[in-house]
């Protein structure tokens, strides 16, 4: 069951502010049409600043539920105010911490909503693409719903790490790819090496629509040391940009499996 309250006020909030947000920012909006009218799937963005949950919901006319971290809640400004516009707070530390927001993720899958994750789990600070994390390709086996890659660009720029207030005037360009079915997939839950053959699909989808430089590692791995400034290494997009060919090959299955134990879920969305 999705608690009360979450996302009451993102449809009231979407109609006042996409006016405003197409004033102050200048949107290239592409495959608007592979987000269903009805039904359920789940968006998969790349996730490079803070403003990007704000961006996707605002180009949409269907509520999309997120997850953010619980500290948000912390404060007393926002406390009731994220989740009133669509924020499922999740603890974090993961396990039994995060049970109430994976089974409100499902809920909202099941209701036949439109729910958003960042398979890279947290922000890239080098503004580059990575590794996905399989919660998304979990949750989307589990449910039946479709994913559908969101490529997003110029938000960078927009909104620089650690940046407090975002930039006005700056150019965003939002690609929405084909619907990933996942049927073919249901028939095997629980098996990581279908998980991962999934969300590395997503991510292949992901970099041909953005032309992000690809590592395959998970966004804020020690074994990467990434740069403070993300807006130097990602240009800002040209007026009518056209959406890149991927540099990165289509990986099989075969090719990307480990011997790592595989990650609890609730853990994967805790990270998010």
């Amino acid at each position: 069951m999705i608690p009360e309250g979450i996302g009451r006020y993102q449809s009231v909030a979407r109609r006042f502010l996409q006016p405003v947000v197409a004033r102050l920012w200048d949107f290239q909006v592409e495959g608007l049409e592979h987000v269903p009218d009805t039904g359920p799937a789940v968006l998969c963005p790349n996730h490079v600043a803070a403003i990007d949950s704000a961006f996707v919901p605002a180009v949409l006319d269907r509520n999309l539920i997120y997850v953010g971290k619980s500290e948000y809640l912390d404060d007393w400004k926002t406390r009731r105010l994220f989740p009133a516009l669509g924020m499922i707070p999740i603890d974090r530390r993961g396990g039994d911490h995060a049970k109430a927001a994976l089974d409100t993720a499902r809920a909202v899958l099941e209701g036949g909503g439109l729910f958003g994750i960042y398979p890279e789990g947290t922000r890239s600070r080098s503004g580059k693409l990575h590794k996905g994390h399989t919660g998304a390709a979990r949750l989307a086996i589990e449910t039946g719903a479709p994913i559908i890659p969101v490529g997003l660009l110029g938000t960078a720029d927009i909104q620089p790490v650690d940046a407090a207030m975002p930039k006005f005037f700056r150019r965003v360009v939002i690609r929405f790819g084909e619907p990933i079915e996942v049927e073919r997939y249901q028939s095997r839950i629980g098996d990581r090496a279908v998980y991962r053959e999934l969300i590395d699909d997503v991510m292949y989808e992901i970099q041909s629509l953005t032309g992000l430089d690809y590592v395959n590692v998970y966004a804020g791995s020690a074994a990467k040391p990434e740069p403070a400034d993300v807006s130097a290494s990602v240009a800002a997009p040209s007026a009518g940009a056209r959406a890149p060919v991927a540099t990165i090959e289509r990986p099989l299955s075969t090719s990307v499996l480990t011997s790592e134990p595989l990650v609890p879920l609730a853990e994967v969305l805790a990270a998010s």
